[in-house]
């Protein structure tokens, strides 16, 4: 068995994508994933599976259309994965709150910080399969708009860290 978590996009924010946690443990626990966990009402489940990465993906993609009527991106990483963004951070004296990563499927594009609108104070460096953002002046206030989001999805520091504890066998 391997833990896995997954990331979605898009769903309980700004009004958009409404799915309770508890429909979204359900429905990982009929997949047949076991020791099921989320954390907070953005969308992050930590569940153990024998399945490949690429079949969990697609059978909780698949599901959550099911559930949602319209597609629902799914990312996934493991324990490892997530500390490893964790110390590959290129903000370590930032506030975690004000540092977010916006994990993707795939490597960034070359141009993705150059590609980037409205930005201002913050600061945009990619990683393997990641944008890295800092929000000096706080997310909630900034207009910067990456390309890449509409693929990705995003959590700050503290989530990640948490998501990280949680798939290594911490509470």
């Amino acid at each position: 068995m391997k833990t896995f978590i997954a990331l979605l996009r898009a769903v309980n924010v700004a009004g958009t994508g409404k799915l309770p946690m508890d429909v979204l443990r359900s429905m990982c626990e009929q997949t047949g994933f076991a020791n099921v966990r989320t954390y907070i009402q953005s969308g992050n489940v930590v569940f153990d599976t024998a399945m490949p990465a690429s079949a969990v993906q697609r059978e909780l993609a698949a599901r959550l259309q099911d559930y949602c009527g319209k597609p629902v991106g799914v990312i996934l990483r493991d324990g490892e994965q997530m500390r490893s963004v964790l110390a590959r951070n290129p903000f370590p004296h930032a506030d975690p709150a004000k540092v977010a990563v916006l994990f993707l499927d795939a490597a960034p594009a070359p141009d993705a910080v150059q590609a980037a609108k409205g930005q201002t104070d913050e600061e945009v460096v990619t990683g393997d399969l990641e944008v890295f953002i800092h929000y000096p002046s706080g997310m909630g206030r900034s207009k910067l708009r990456l390309p890449a989001a509409t693929v990705g999805t995003a959590r700050n520091l503290n989530t990640v860290a948490r998501l990280a504890s949680m798939a290594l066998g911490g509470k």
